[in-house]
């Protein structure tokens, strides 16, 4: 069967949604939470699909 994104139980700030990105596709979880932090300053969307991935993805 094929990988499902799941929050993070082990490497997590706040709710566990990029080191869950993180370990989904298999990089770095710096470069996730760099990712946030430019699509939040730059598009605004970031917060708002934090917030969904971390009350919609199933915890690990």
């Amino acid at each position: 069967m094929g990988k499902n994104f799941k929050l993070s139980s082990t490497d997590k700030k706040l709710c566990g949604v990029c080191g869950g990105l993180a370990e989904y596709f298999d990089i770095d979880p710096l470069l996730v939470r760099l990712g946030w932090v430019v699509l939040t300053l730059t598009a605004g969307c970031g917060i708002l699909a934090y917030i969904l991935l971390a009350l919609l993805a199933p915890k690990a």
